[in-house]
């Protein structure tokens, strides 16, 4: 599946219709972000049954505040509507195929148990 942009319109559909999503927050004047764009776009082509999207920070303010981003790049994994993973940083491509298999290994059961009432929404 080709990377997607996501806006704030977008996102919620995006999430609700994706048993996993990985989120890369950026901006097109951030170092750090253009050089983990190839990464991304990379890791991306070898999992097609996963939605890797793009929120441009500075076309989407509002989300990105709603997200608690304080820095960018911050990658982002969402897994059944509950997010697993949010971290700064650009990841190497082989801590991010990592990571990706690390998403599709949570026991979405028993997360979904550890979380306080009303927060376990997937």
């Amino acid at each position: 599946m080709a990377i997607v942009n996501v806006t704030e319109e977008t996102f919620a559909k995006t999430v609700a219709a994706s048993p996993i999503v990985f989120v890369d927050f950026w901006a097109a004047w951030c170092g750090p972000c253009r050089t983990f764009g190839p990464v991304f776009e990379k890791v991306s082509a070898q999992h097609p049954d996963i939605v890797f999207a793009k929120i441009d920070t500075e076309a989407e303010q509002g989300l990105a505040s709603a997200a608690g981003i304080s820095s960018i790049p911050t990658l982002m994994a969402i897994r059944d509507g509950i997010v697993v993973y949010s971290q700064a940083g650009a990841l190497p491509e082989a801590n991010l195929a990592n990571l990706v298999q690390a998403v599709r290994d949570v026991d979405m059961d028993a997360l979904r148990a550890s979380l306080p009432a009303g927060d376990a929404q997937g």
